[in-house]
């Protein structure tokens, strides 16, 4: 068969596509209802952060993880605690927001070493290929890395705002204010949408698929 292997790859590429505009449009919808609901909004997040350092202490004590990465992920969501002072703006170039940025990577990293060698482990003390590996499954690796080391960091990039001169669209100028106003401030999804779809349609007219006075 040579057609339908083609078919397939070509399902899948449409299949991506579409699933990528549906986060989009859901985490754009998300943002919209975080501007909307601020107070709201920062009040369930900062209850969600304690959550989930007491979920973490509680694997601590009962399921008996590393008190190293325990402390290592209660420390990091005191850091992303420290986001919600000035809650729902942010400054890019803040030292606390970079360190927060930082520190999702570094869970990341040692909690996925952590399962990883765990995992090993509990393979090589196996004598019989009859025995069961003492090992969490995938459902509870995954479920851990969503709730107790992404859920934050995510809920906190879509719920922070940025101005909108942080990422500047291509072949246009930074945009004035004639009443003299601060600059108008909006979610970092809407700004990362909006830089994304401008970055397409100034390729567009560029490469003569679109007339200059065409909207996107």
């Amino acid at each position: 068969m040579w057609i339908l292997p083609l078919v397939g790859y070509l399902g899948s590429v449409l299949g991506f596509c579409f699933l990528t505009l549906a986060i989009a449009s859901g985490l754009y919808y998300l943002s919209e209802l975080v501007e909307e609901h601020t107070v709201l909004a920062k009040r369930l997040l900062t209850r969600l952060i304690y959550f989930v350092v007491g979920l973490i202490l509680l694997l601590w004590l009962v399921d008996g993880l590393p008190i190293l990465l325990t402390v290592l992920g209660v420390a990091s969501h005191a850091v992303y605690l420290g986001n919600m002072r000035r809650f729902p703006f942010v400054r890019l170039t803040d030292p606390l927001f970079l360190t927060s940025c930082v520190l999702v990577l570094v869970n990341h990293y040692y909690w996925f070493r952590y399962f990883s060698q765990a995992q090993a482990r509990s393979y090589s003390r196996l004598s019989s290929m009859y025995e069961q590996p003492d090992v969490p499954t995938f459902a509870e690796i995954a479920s851990f890395f969503g709730i107790c080391v992404w859920l934050i960091p995510f809920a906190l990039f879509v719920s922070l705002s940025a101005s909108d001169n942080v990422l500047p669209t291509i072949g246009s100028e930074q945009p004035s204010h004639a009443d003299g106003s601060k600059n108008k401030r909006q979610g970092m999804i809407k700004v990362i949408v909006d830089y994304v779809l401008s970055a397409i349609g100034e390729v567009s007219r560029l490469a003569g698929w679109k007339k200059p006075d065409d909207r996107f």
